[in-house]
């Protein structure tokens, strides 16, 4: 298997997934949908739906109902990013190459997006009842969506980030802060892939501590990233955590021990998905090759 070709053929499907789903650019509120849809058709990874998507097939799924999770996932990641970048917030001018929704449609219409896609992403995802047999697993994993990205997943661990901004913080803090902000949303992914092919709760369990350690990663490696990478090989700003005071990994560790942690915390995930005794190779090297990053 050539990774390469395949998570280009798998990321271009993900992308057609999107594209279905995305409102239509008409009526009074043309203005907000052509906000919702220039965040959302502005590139990206796609990383959460894809291990969605992955999580998904490890456990034999083969059903539609993972379209609208897979695209409702990836629009409530899509609304932090356009809230993040928000002049109350991070204030960045760049995202993914382009000017941010704030520069392009104005501030107002920025916060009105973002809240209007994260709406819009149970609205989609509801319509995942239409393509199963199985509505309990349904259910469930909006149970879990919506736990994962409340307060008690990625906004509660935005409002501590956004309430100690600038402050000394201890690795306690900071643990908590990369748990719920980024690490829940892809639990929530990762969960509700198993979830939707019928996973047992211990099998979920497994991949909710496997997806933790993953998210854990990607952000002390983007932490990384801020400082060792350049703006044309991001896409956005560096050094914007300097900028803004922020207390990183980097900052409390120094780069090789934070670099020596993603690497742990990597091979641990990895081992605890093999560990469930399924198949699904290509999932185990997108989990190495993404942590690892450099943009």
């Amino acid at each position: 298997m050539n990774f390469q070709d395949e998570l280009t053929k798998r990321t271009d499907e993900i992308e057609k997934g999107i594209r279905e789903f995305l409102p239509k650019e008409e009526g009074f509120a043309k203005s907000m949908a052509q906000a919702m849809n220039y965040s959302m058709l502005a590139g990206g990874k796609r990383l959460r739906p894809l291990l969605m998507q992955e999580t998904y097939r490890l456990f034999g799924g083969k059903e539609k109902v993972i379209r609208p999770f897979m695209t409702g996932m990836e629009m409530i990641h899509t609304h932090s990013l356009i809230h993040d970048d928000l002049p109350a917030l991070d204030n960045d001018d760049y995202r993914r190459g382009r000017l941010t929704t704030h520069k392009v449609y104005g501030e107002a219409m920025g916060i009105l997006s973002g809240v209007a896609l994260l709406n819009y992403a149970y609205e989609t995802m509801l319509l995942a009842f239409e393509r199963t047999a199985y509505p309990e697993r349904v259910i469930r994993g909006l149970s879990v969506m919506a736990e994962k990205t409340g307060i008690h997943g990625m906004l509660g661990g935005q409002s501590v980030d956004v309430e100690n901004d600038g402050t000394p913080l201890t690795k306690e803090m900071l643990d908590y802060i990369y748990r719920n902000k980024t690490s829940a949303l892809i639990e929530a992914a990762m969960m509700t892939g198993a979830i939707l092919a019928g996973a047992d709760e211990n099998s979920v369990a497994i991949i909710e501590e496997a997806a933790g350690k993953i998210g854990l990663a990607f952000q002390i490696q983007d932490d990384i990233l801020d400082v060792t990478s350049t703006e044309e090989e991001l896409g956005k700003p560096v050094h914007s955590d300097e900028k803004n005071n922020k207390v990183t990994y980097v900052t409390l560790f120094g780069i090789e021990e934070a670099s020596r942690q993603v690497k742990e915390l990597s091979e641990d995930a990895v081992s605890l998905l093999k560990g469930l005794n399924k198949n699904n190779e290509f999932l185990y090297l997108l989990v190495e090759k993404l942590i690892n990053r450099r943009k």
